[in-house]
């Protein structure tokens, strides 16, 4: 074993040994030459403009893709003082989402009464007379076998109130 070791030591001084003896020089001189380069400016970092924040006031718009609804002023409806809706009640959470996102899609007959099923607000919610959905005050007066209908409250621009009617129909199965 001693022999392994000291065949191992000899070995390793020769390697060693070769590359103590090696001329550096070119390395040395494009040190010298990258070195002699003049030094290169930095650009500044571009100015950014502060953040303006920006308040959404078209929410209550009219959305983008829905078509417009055409009203011929001649025969447009008067709003009445004597309609209003109930801003003391607590709101249900089915008002959060717009009428047109919600569809029937079946009823449900026990004990209880007669219910609709209305897909929308992210799920199938069961509905009954008397509940409300939708953004405009709607309010569900009757259940069918085949549609739901809603009276909505909508202002008429002059600062009164129109009821207004709508149905959800049963959504055919594809």
């Amino acid at each position: 074993m001693n022999g392994v070791r000291s065949i191992a030591l000899g070995v390793a001084l020769a390697l060693l040994g070769g590359c103590m003896g090696n001329d550096f020089s070119d390395l040395q001189a494009y040190m010298d030459e990258v070195r002699a380069k003049p030094k290169g400016v930095i650009e500044p970092l571009p100015a950014f403009l502060p953040y303006e924040a920006f308040t959404y006031s078209a929410a209550s718009l009219r959305h983008p893709f829905q078509p417009p609804m055409k009203i011929d002023l001649a025969q447009q409806q008067k709003g009445s003082q004597d309609i209003r809706p109930d801003e003391t009640r607590i709101k249900q959470f089915l008002e959060e989402f717009n009428i047109e996102t919600f569809t029937m899609v079946g009823t449900l007959v026990n004990g209880g009464g007669t219910y609709a099923l209305i897909k929308g607000g992210d799920g199938v919610h069961r509905v009954k007379v008397g509940d409300y959905l939708g953004r405009n005050h709607g309010r569900i007066i009757e259940i069918g076998e085949a549609e739901v209908d809603v009276v909505e409250i909508v202002p008429d621009g002059d600062g009164g109130w129109l009821e207004r009617p709508r149905s959800l129909t049963l959504k055919e199965r594809s």
